[in-house]
């Protein structure tokens, strides 16, 4: 196969091998020890400074990533969330994230890796999904050189930086299934060959790994191996959508608002009351990082003042209250669009106002609505707390 020269590639004179089985020194990764490990290897002095050049590269790509980006949230789900983190951080074990795209997996692989005891080493992601699945082994395992047509230099790969360090698989369940039983033996026995090379090379990294499909129903078509998921799934750690944890988005809101202020010197006030209320009633497919971007857009054309009704983009609209008011009249007072609602959304949306309706009626006395809704009173409190309801 072929493939262009990258960041990492490493030019070796001499054909030195770089796949000889070694033991990594127990003080890290460091380039100076690496020096005295390739010595070893007989390589002159024009060829250690190219190899030390080029893994710097790699190894300053992947320690400058932001690891102590804030977790924002007050919901009950979330203390979960941050508790079994504090649990499971500080040991080697397999950490398995699940969550729909947007929700922060990899914000809670970074959250593991700084508060382990592996923080002062690497921190390597890998977006199995975004490299082709001729390359991925290379990207993971490295190269030698020769190993196929355009392969002109060595590489070291992935699991060689996280040393001693964290690595992040991240959209795992889009590997190819030819590359998950060498993964697999990568995990259970910390050893692996570099494209190529017949020789074992060994990573002591602690492996997280992240996926927004149901690696179950994917065992179960066949196309995820079954030993693998069982090896990735020794901790599991569930993000909720943004959708399930409406009492966050108002924290979140504020958080990105200061973040884009402090960053672009916007005077963002907040949010009316109105737009704040569109944006928690709104069903955020996108979760969190469609939250972000929707801040970022008010923030940019806005500039500086409070961020009204107006402002927000036209799609949202259809969620203000005003225009479900006791039932669908507002909605559909011209028949039913020609373009078409989201029925889930919908319902969600009429099911609120009645909420609201109910409490405003018992002056928010959640046991008398329940009775009006004719409800469980636990289930009406869930829903008043997971939907961000407030009175007016």
């Amino acid at each position: 196969m072929d493939r262009e020269k990258t960041a990492g590639d490493v030019d070796l004179a001499g054909d030195v091998d770089l796949t000889e089985s070694q033991d990594w020194p127990e003080s890290s990764l460091e380039i100076t020890e690496l020096e005295n490990g390739w010595k070893k290897s007989a390589l002159d002095n024009a060829a250690l400074q190219a190899s030390e050049r080029a893994l710097a590269q790699e190894q300053i790509m992947a320690s400058t990533m932001n690891l102590d980006a804030p977790f924002v949230g007050a919901s009950a789900i979330m203390h979960k969330v941050f508790e079994l983190i504090d649990k499971v951080a500080d040991t080697d074990s397999t950490v398995l994230i699940l969550g729909e795209s947007g929700t922060g997996k990899e914000l809670v692989a970074r959250a593991l890796h700084q508060k382990s005891t592996r923080r002062t080493k690497a921190f390597v992601p890998v977006n199995c999904g975004a490299i082709p699945s001729e390359l991925l082994e290379s990207e993971l395992f490295g190269h030698i050189k020769g190993a196929y047509t355009g392969a002109n230099a060595s590489r070291v790969g992935r699991f060689t930086l996280a040393h001693q360090g964290t690595l992040f698989l991240d959209e795992i369940g889009d590997m190819p299934t030819s590359l998950q039983v060498k993964i697999l033996r990568a995990l259970q026995e910390k050893q692996f060959e570099p494209v190529g090379s017949t020789k074992t090379m060994k990573s002591d990294c602690r492996v997280v790994a992240a996926t927004n499909i149901d690696l179950e129903a994917q065992v179960a078509k066949g196309n995820f191996r079954e030993d693998l998921y069982y090896r990735l799934n020794v901790i599991p750690i569930h993000l909720p959508p943004l959708r399930d944890r409406r009492e966050d988005i108002p924290l979140l809101i504020n958080h990105f608002i200061k973040k884009f202020n402090d960053k672009k010197n916007f005077r963002i006030e907040g949010l009316s009351r109105e737009a704040q209320d569109v944006l928690i009633r709104y069903s955020w497919p996108g979760n969190v990082r469609e939250l972000e971007n929707i801040c970022q857009r008010l923030c940019i054309l806005k500039g500086e003042g409070l961020i009204g009704i107006d402002d927000v983009p036209q799609k949202l609209h259809q969620f203000r209250s005003d225009n479900s008011s006791m039932g669908l009249g507002g909605l559909m007072k011209d028949g039913f669009p020609d373009e078409g609602l989201p029925l889930e959304e919908t319902v969600v949306q009429f099911e609120n106002e009645l909420i609201l309706k109910a409490l405003e009626k018992t002056r928010w006395n959640k046991n008398k609505a329940a009775q009006l809704l004719q409800m469980n009173r636990t289930t009406l409190v869930e829903k008043i707390k997971k939907r961000g309801l407030q009175p007016e």
